[in-house]
């Protein structure tokens, strides 16, 4: 089930949406850049390593800066064209309606308090694994948890393939993303019985990125007047 559009149209221009776009694509730009020897050094020094943490936590040491950063700068990198246009897509669809919701600037706080959810969410349920971890997708969850509660009934068309056939319908954002998130919870929880360290998708950081997206939107809502406003007409 993959997301083509939704009928939500933005009120406002989505900057942010688009400045996080923009910025990922360069920074993956500059990743194919670099020469093998210098992408794996650049991916060491930012990606999230949760066995570096649980070193530099057991005592070992190691450049604090090194270790905790990357809770943020990992949110920035992606691992190939197919990971980045996936995330972008989603952002894209989603983000703007957010943003319209929160304001720009809080959709920034937003997005990035997200991330670093979806990060701490991973670390804690991979915290011997020493596979490098990167993507936006934990801010990306946020977004989605965002959207469901502030636009339940909204219309996504997906793709849905079908056997041998690929269908085009319009189902309930609600549907859409509950199903989803379904889906990461299930992945989550069958990535217990797999063997630690040997890669594949982050599912914990999309689901604290989810669960935490929803937390923060209804700390960052508007006030309950302009919130109500916008309901009536949407």
């Amino acid at each position: 089930m993959f997301p083509i559009r939704d009928n939500v149209p933005s009120r406002s221009f989505p900057v942010i949406t688009i400045l996080l776009i923009v910025v990922n694509a360069v920074i993956f730009l500059f990743e194919v850049a670099m020469g093998p020897r210098a992408l794996a050094g650049f991916v060491a020094r930012n990606a999230l390593i949760p066995d570096h943490v649980t070193s530099y936590l057991s005592g070992v040491q190691l450049p604090a800066g090194h270790i905790f950063f990357p809770f943020f700068s990992s949110m920035f990198l992606h691992g190939g064209w197919l990971h980045l246009i996936g995330n972008m897509w989603f952002l894209w669809i989603f983000g703007d309606n957010v943003e319209d919701r929160l304001g720009h600037l809080r959709f920034l706080v937003f997005y990035i308090a997200c991330g670093l959810l979806g990060n701490v969410a991973h670390y804690a349920f991979n915290s011997a694994s020493s596979m490098p971890s990167l993507g936006a997708s934990g801010a990306i969850a946020g977004v989605l948890g965002a959207y469901a509660i502030s636009y339940p009934r909204a219309r996504i068309l997906v793709l849905l393939p079908i056997f041998f056939f690929i269908q085009f319908i319009e189902l309930p954002a609600l549907v859409v993303l509950g199903f989803w998130f379904l889906l990461q919870f299930l992945n989550g929880a069958a990535s217990f019985v797999r063997s630690s360290g040997t890669g594949g998708v982050a599912w914990w950081a999309h689901i604290g990125g989810f669960v935490g997206g929803i937390a923060i939107f209804y700390l960052f809502r508007p006030r309950p007047r302009y919130w109500y406003a916008r309901d009536r007409e949407t």
